[in-house]
């Protein structure tokens, strides 16, 4: 039995930009060990797996070492495999039963929309070391479900950025949001790092966003914001927060399709 197979570039509208994740879709559940060799032989940041449940699809997203709660820019690339490979009508909205509850993202024209569930964050003192660490000053540390948020001077700053990652491992925690103000016409700029999810730095970070979205609402006083992750790929993501959900949008587009034999 073969199985379908896309390697997406996400958050981009040109191949070899983006976030590039794999998207499998199953006809059932394959088992976790499975799943988790699959994304291991990938070896991407993400690979995503999908099928049928529920009036909709069970998602599940895997760095080539773990499991995780969530993942904007693989869940993009499978609402992009989804529209563009037919398994949905334009105009229907995806729907994903996942570890982070009931997501879904709908198409609009060449863009895509996720709809997620925003972060808690809490204003915290810097770990002893960051600074080294980063090679940065941080002006505020906030702890989040994906470790810590740091905002530094400068974009310039951030896009400049040579962390330690032996000594990011070591901070114990799942990895670390770096952001600034952004310059036009971005409203703030970010990198995403995670040695300890198996990925030294993430390209770009979708779920990084749904705890930048409310950082920035209470810095800047608005709720709407066009975002950019300046990793060496880079990628533009559009944010509206809306409280305790945050919407997301990117666009897409395939680089690979084949078959998972398996």
């Amino acid at each position: 039995m073969t199985l379908s197979l896309f390697q997406v570039d996400a958050f981009t509208d040109r191949p070899f930009g983006g976030n590039p994740a794999a998207v499998c879709a199953l006809p059932e559940a394959r088992p976790d060990a499975w799943m988790q060799r699959v994304a291991q032989e990938m070896n991407l940041s993400e690979t995503a797996f999908f099928y049928p449940e529920a009036e909709g699809y069970r998602l599940r997203w895997f760095t080539p070492t773990v499991e995780v709660d969530l993942c904007g820019h693989a869940t993009l690339a499978t609402s992009h495999v989804l529209w563009s490979e037919g398994y949905l009508a334009a105009d229907q909205t995806a729907q994903f039963h996942t570890r982070s509850g009931l997501l879904t993202a709908r198409r609009q024209g060449d863009w895509m929309e996720l709809n997620f569930p925003t972060a808690q964050l809490q204003a915290i003192p810097a770990p002893p070391g960051l600074a080294a660490t980063l090679g940065a000053e941080p002006q505020r540390v906030m702890a989040t479900d994906l470790g810590y948020l740091v905002e530094i001077a400068t974009a310039d700053q951030v896009r400049q950025l040579q962390p330690d990652f032996a000594a990011l491992q070591a901070l114990a925690v799942p990895g670390v949001i770096v952001t600034s103000l952004g310059e036009a016409p971005y409203d703030f700029v970010s990198r995403f790092f995670a040695p300890n999810l198996g990925i030294n730095e993430d390209p770009v970070t979708g779920s990084a966003h749904c705890s930048l979205s409310p950082y920035w609402r209470e810095r800047l006083g608005k709720t709407a914001f066009l975002a950019y992750q300046a990793s060496q790929r880079g990628g533009v993501v559009k944010v509206q927060d809306e409280g305790s959900r945050v919407r997301l949008s990117g666009q897409a587009i395939t680089v690979l399709r084949g078959d998972l034999v398996a």
